[in-house]
Order: C-alpha cells, then sequence, then structure tokens
C-alpha cells in the first residue's frame, strides 16, 4: 500500500462521525406530542438512492433508525439540521400522517426505542419503523417506496 493510500485510510480512521441523533435512555415525550406527525423524506447516501425517513412529531422531535443493528435514535430540529449538513443530506418532503390514537403511537415509539432494530435493506428498513409507529397510532398511512422517488404516506 502506498503512503498516500494510508495516509489516507488513517486520516478516515481519525475523522468523527457524522452525527445521526442520540439513543433515548429516558423518554420526556407525552402522548399529546403525537397530535401532529410527519413522515420526513431526505436524500439518502452511498448506494441508498431511495432515501431516508424519519419520523417528526410535535415540538420539533425526529426519530429514526440507522445502522444495521442499532438502537433508534432522536433528535431535536438542530440536531436534524446538523443531522442534514453533517451527512450531506437534504430535505426532500415531509407528508403529515394523522394519529387517531396518540397514546398507542407514543407506546409504540418508546417500544421500539428501547430495543436495536435490525436493519433488513429493503424490509424492515427506516420507513417500516415509521410505519410502525404511526400504524399503532391507528394511521392507515404506509410508503410505497418507487425508487428513486418516493410516494407519499396515504
Amino acid at each position: 500500500m502506498g503512503r498516500a493510500t494510508n495516509s489516507a485510510i488513517q486520516a478516515n480512521a481519525n475523522k468523527p462521525e457524522s452525527y445521526s441523533g442520540e439513543i433515548m435512555l429516558r423518554s420526556m415525550l407525552k402522548p399529546s406530542d403525537f397530535e401532529h406527525a410527519c413522515a420526513v423524506i431526505v436524500t439518502g447516501d452511498g448506494v441508498n438512492f431511495c432515501g431516508h425517513t424519519l419520523l417528526h412529531t410535535k415540538h420539533d422531535w425526529y426519530f429514526h433508525v440507522a445502522g444495521r443493528y442499532a438502537y433508534p435514535k432522536f433528535m431535536h430540529e438542530d440536531g436534524y439540521k446538523r443531522h442534514l449538513k453533517e451527512n450531506g443530506k437534504r430535505e426532500v418532503r415531509r407528508w403529515i400522517v394523522p394519529i387517531r390514537d396518540p397514546a398507542a403511537a407514543h407506546r409504540k415509539l418508546a417500544e421500539l426505542l428501547a430495543k436495536q432494530w435490525f436493519w433488513g435493506g429493503v424490509v424492515h428498513n427506516c420507513v417500516s419503523f415509521v410505519e410502525e409507529v404511526v400504524r399503532a397510532g391507528g394511521s392507515k398511512a404506509g410508503m410505497m417506496i418507487n425508487c428513486p422517488r418516493g410516494e407519499p404516506f396515504a
């Protein structure tokens, strides 16, 4: 391996990881935070040209899964902006998702935040994470991915 290649590898090894949120150890959310919910689509990265989905709730909280076998993460509006900037992403679209039972959505999100999420690629991914929460809240919303353009939640 040449000196330049070795230096580039070492530089990347010392580079801090891009911000993707925090692991929620103790929930400060309330069921009323689900009185407003949106599915937020941002651009993807690497081989993911379909984009990435996050859940947005009242008081500007964002939730998502990022990683092969990782705990879901959360961030506030300032963290979301940081996430976009550090990861070279931009928001593509957001859809309001009506939640009929905010308490049930709240319970489901708390359940999902407490365990590691196995990323299944095309299935069991960031979209299905958001779907599980909103469907638990009584929404019939779902998202059909038609890459490279996402179809809206219905």
